[in-house]
């Protein structure tokens, strides 16, 4: 299952403007490789010069993400001539940008992607994995639970199921905790995440990945704050929402049954490295700073995509080749993507902050 992709930044205000063509630019009829088409998008190709900042992009920071889609484009069916293009991956030397920039540019094709209404700009969000200390058993300290999906629905599912404020005072849940942490707050943050580390007290990390919810409709404990005029739009983050939980403990589980949705988690393997990201929807790892979630009507899962936006809050460019390994119920669009920042608070403040107007090409084999 996907990691979630519905970020309470994405209420803040628009920032900067979508970067601009470079040079070399060239529009032309949709010519798509091997016959791939999408019913959202359109795509032109262009040259490699159109990419704003292609040839400033160190990609042998992105190579290691394109070996992993590699790992599960082999095993898939495709109109699509992944399994060439990977095969022939396997010469490149992992540290040599300029080899790896010339592989891409001999084996795919950049196409510019539109929207649906024709628009080459679209929105750009970030997420992260967030990091907990937590415990395996309650404790004094560690007192609020993550819970497994409940034993009593994996035979007959409830669609929908209880709301979160019925969940918590039915007893339906108990007994199916599965980790317990510090801060009801960050604990909702994971569970819109859909996944996340624990760190235990033995020095052991605890990876939670998604495993379903309620089906309820998700809405945001943002936007209730916001309505009831409790936080500026300004604030509303994650962490201007972790502030005011702390100046008002008694009402935090109001803001919080504000949102019906309630997501479940499953333990991951041990033998996952604590350094890799989570699973995505490709089923691989994802790649800080170079994975991202994407529109699956919009373009193939796996592919490469250069991404041009800027960074949150500013007009410093942000622009990367990154790997549509990922999905979100939140994503949707052609030309629309969810940036992964990586794993921590580092990166949840970067995730939280993250509204941008960006522009996005896809690479094709040739």
């Amino acid at each position: 299952m996907s990691v979630s992709a519905i970020l309470i930044g994405s209420l803040m205000a628009g920032c900067s403007s979508p970067p601009t063509r470079g040079a070399g630019y060239r529009s032309g009829p949709v010519t798509v490789p091997s016959n791939y088409s999408s019913p959202i998008a359109s795509f032109s190709a262009v040259s490699w010069q159109a990419l704003p900042g292609w040839q400033e992009d160190d990609l042998s920071q992105a190579w290691p993400a394109w070996l992993k889609s590699c790992e599960a484009l082999r095993m898939r069916n495709s109109e699509l001539n992944w399994r060439q293009v990977c095969s022939q991956a396997v010469s490149v030397s992992v540290s040599d940008a300029q080899a790896i920039r010339r592989y891409f540019e001999s084996n795919f094709q950049p196409f510019e992607i539109r929207n649906s209404a024709g628009s080459e700009t679209g929105l750009i969000t970030g997420y992260y994995e967030p990091v907990m200390n937590g415990s395996q058993t309650r404790t004094s300290l560690y007192n609020v639970p993550l819970y497994a999906y409940p034993n009593v629905w994996r035979q007959t599912r409830p669609n929908p199921g209880p709301s979160r404020a019925e969940l918590m005072s039915s007893g339906i849940l108990k007994g199916s905790e599965i980790a317990w942490v510090q801060d009801p707050v960050a604990a909702a943050f994971m569970q819109i995440q859909g996944s996340g580390k624990i760190r235990l007290q033995d020095g052991r990390v605890m990876r939670l990945g998604y495993a379903g919810n309620n089906e309820q409709p998700f809405k945001s404990f943002a936007q209730w704050l916001l309505d009831k005029k409790e936080i500026n739009r300004s604030e509303a983050t994650m962490q201007g929402i972790s502030k005011w939980a702390k100046r008002n403990p008694d009402r935090v589980n109001d803001m919080l049954n504000a949102n019906p949705r309630f997501v479940f988690f499953k333990e991951l393997p041990g033998n996952v490295s604590a350094d890799l990201g989570p699973t995505g929807a490709l089923n691989v790892p994802l790649t800080t700073e170079r994975s991202i979630a994407i529109d699956l009507q919009a373009m193939p899962l796996g592919a490469p995509v250069f991404l041009a936006t800027t960074r949150p809050l500013s007009n410093q460019p942000l622009q990367k080749l990154v790997m549509a390994q990922d999905t979100g119920k939140a994503i949707v669009g052609g030309v629309r993507a969810d940036y992964y920042w990586g794993s921590g608070d580092a990166a949840g403040e970067l995730a939280g902050r993250m509204k941008q107007n960006g522009k996005m090409w896809v690479l094709l084999p040739r």
